[in-house]
């Protein structure tokens, strides 16, 4: 496989499992039921818990994944262009790259070190086998061959080039590392991560299992983010949580002071992924 379609995967569980439990939730405002998620029941583990039978079905229910998440999770069907929306565009914006291909840098040229310090330690330190099995480039752009890698997209997958390779797996980074913010990932939350993610490369669940054993560290984060990307680090942290926790929400606040982001920056970023804001 590659770390891109690791992503891709943790990316669309993590989007189905949010659509059924806010399928859920509703009906229980519906019925007049208060109460809160119960510990455990939140993150990224709580929300693979239920993968098994929301996968099966995501497809049809509800306009499926592009209705559920306005689109985020990959191109749509009807028409436009793979780099140009969904999940992969979302994060080029953050970034101001339009459309730059891994050639000139990746997203907007701001990966030139990031494969290679990839097996210098640090939070990423474990990610250089799977990094090197990529190609050295490719034509395309890190949001289109994002994109590419989601089961619902008709377009073939692209390859990822190393510095995409790379990027993909400081994003899983972020997202497992946001998953832990709360204290709720447990060992049993860990194997169904593992158990969504099927058949992976042996350097690539070596890296993931290294993640989710590794403690929650903003500060090795946002050391191993080239600089200007701490936008599309952030956005893919807050992908992978619930934020209905302090700790959830003091852990974002933690990083996005560490990156520099101002309060608007991050309701706009909460805002575009449809999740509340962060600041008032």
């Amino acid at each position: 496989m590659s770390l891109m379609k690791t992503l891709a995967k943790v990316a669309i569980g993590v989007a189905v499992a949010k659509g059924a439990k806010s399928v859920m939730e509703r009906g229980r405002q519906q019925q007049g039921q208060t109460g809160t998620t119960q510990a455990g029941g939140g993150g990224l583990g709580g929300l693979l818990g239920g993968l098994a039978g929301a996968a099966g079905g995501s497809a049809g229910a509800g306009g499926g994944l592009n209705d559920m998440l306005g689109g985020m999770l990959g191109g749509s069907r009807a028409g436009g262009g793979l780099g140009s929306g969904g999940l992969g565009g979302l994060l080029e914006s953050l970034g101001g790259a339009q459309g730059a291909s891994s050639g000139s840098g990746g997203l907007g040229g701001l990966l030139g070190g990031l494969a290679g310090a990839a097996g210098a330690g640090g939070l990423l330190g474990g990610m250089s086998g799977a990094v090197k099995k990529a190609p050295p480039s490719n034509d395309s752009s890190f949001g289109a061959v994002l994109n590419s890698q989601f089961d619902q997209t008709p377009e073939p997958e692209i390859q990822p080039s190393q510095d995409q390779e790379a990027t993909a797996g400081l994003m899983l980074a972020a997202m497992i590392q946001a998953a832990k913010s709360d204290g709720t990932f447990d060992d049993a939350e860990q194997q169904k991560l593992l158990k969504h993610l099927g058949d992976i490369d042996p350097d690539e669940a070596a890296f993931v299992r290294d993640q989710m054993q590794a403690p929650v560290n903003v500060e090795a984060l946002v050391a191993d983010t080239p600089e200007g990307m701490g936008q599309q680090v952030y956005a893919m942290s807050v992908l992978a949580i619930d934020l209905d926790t302090g700790e959830e929400a003091q852990y974002l606040h933690k990083l996005a002071s560490a990156y520099g982001l101002q309060p608007a920056q991050v309701n706009e970023i909460h805002a575009q992924l449809g999740v509340p804001s962060l600041y008032t």
